[in-house]
């Protein structure tokens, strides 16, 4: 293990690249430059030293690719152009989410703060050249996700004309204000909005899956909501599997302390940390960074879960030789991972339904995956010091 690793700025090229081979997949940002291209940046304004502003104007979306390319950031082609990603992305199976970025209601394109129609069509415009470059770069539709924290994601999605998956951000959090007053918004949604009447909302607006905040399980905040409360074990679990079965939740942000409790609860977690060295977790157990992409079956499982801090990084080698990436499992091997989960997390679908929707290298839409949230992680502000690179 490379106890040597430095994690590289969020939502760049090295950052992106070690991520999706490191874990299950990638989540990233994108934005439209003033010159109609995609942006992988996930503030409204230029996370970069105001002295490196080439103007007063410091909103993303008021600058051009060149500049913006000029600075550091990366263009969301140049990260499909990579070979690296490109053949995680589209050949090995890994997951990517994507996060629509709505500007600022004052900057460019931001349609003004009650302008409900133009949000639509931005974002609708976003996914559609979105499209057309995952298209030209044949990223399967079953290995990639779009969502973002926009009221009028079902109209985009629709206008867009887009047959990939997708999901709502919910509660929701507007482009504009500060960190409390969006936090006070999203607030009092998340009182009025148990864990149940979530994923219901998603599966009647026709989402793919449920991102959800990882405040629905993890005390004392999961309380909060009305109603009944979601947890990571126990009847809580029970009770919110009875309403998931099957659609998958992704969970932000995902702790090391409780990452291992997230996927065993069936849930995929967004993670901050995709140190290579970091090989025991908080919560006293040995961590498997790649549940979906290389799975392991129940033996396997309980030999991983009897590990001890000492001897876990051989349990680790051994079970690296052993198992078997997704992408190289035989039908009868597929079929008992399947069915394992199956009982686990109490699927809905049957184990022949899940295996005939799914194309030769993606593990099934329903699978718990680990993903590296920005990349390898967020990182502090400014992302980038361009003067200093």
């Amino acid at each position: 293990m490379d106890s040597q690793w430095v994690q590289p700025p969020e939502n760049t090229l090295e950052s992106l690249k070690h991520a999706i081979q490191f874990n299950d997949g990638v989540e990233f940002d994108l934005r439209l430059t003033s010159d109609g291209a995609l942006i992988v940046h996930h503030d409204s304004k230029l996370a970069i030293p105001p002295t490196d502003h080439p103007h007063s104007y410091s909103w993303t979306e008021n600058h051009t690719l060149d500049e913006l390319t000029s600075f550091g950031f990366l263009s969301f082609q140049q990260m499909l152009d990579d070979s690296t990603i490109a053949s995680q992305w589209r050949d090995q199976g890994k997951m990517g989410c994507i996060e629509f970025k709505r500007p600022h209601p004052k900057a460019l394109y931001g349609g003004g703060y009650f302008g409900h129609q133009r949000h639509v069509q931005h974002v609708a415009n976003m996914v559609k050249k979105a499209d057309l470059l995952l298209e030209e770069h044949e990223i399967p539709s079953h290995n990639t996700v779009y969502y973002a924290f926009h009221r009028g994601m079902e109209a985009s999605i629709r206008d867009a004309q887009t047959s990939r998956p997708w999901a709502e951000l919910k509660p929701y959090m507007p482009p504009f204000g500060n960190y409390y007053s969006k936090r006070v918004r999203g607030g009092l949604q998340f009182l009025f909005t148990p864990l149940s009447s979530l994923i219901h909302l998603h599966r009647k607006a026709g989402a793919s899956m449920v991102p959800c905040a990882v405040d629905y399980f993890v005390p004392p905040k999961n309380y909060i909501p009305l109603g009944r409360s979601g947890g990571l074990s126990g009847k809580p679990a029970q009770r919110f599997r009875k309403h998931q079965r099957g659609i998958p939740i992704y969970v932000w942000p995902t702790s090391l302390k409780i990452e291992h409790s997230i996927l065993e609860a069936g849930l995929t977690g967004l993670t901050d940390c995709s140190d290579p060295s970091t090989t025991w977790l908080p919560s006293g157990h040995a961590r498997w960074n790649q549940p979906a992409c290389l799975p392991l079956d129940t033996s396997q499982k309980a030999v991983l879960k009897g590990a001890s801090k000492d001897d876990h990084l051989d349990v680790l080698r051994e079970l690296h030789d052993v198992a078997i990436p997704w992408l190289e499992c035989d039908a009868a091997r597929r079929k008992q991972l399947v069915e394992e989960w199956r009982k686990q997390w109490s699927w809905e679908a049957t184990t022949d339904a899940i295996l005939d929707g799914l194309n030769a290298a993606s593990p099934p839409w329903q699978a718990v995956r680990l993903i590296g949230h920005r990349g390898s992680g967020k990182t502090p502000r400014p992302v980038l010091t361009p003067h200093s690179m």
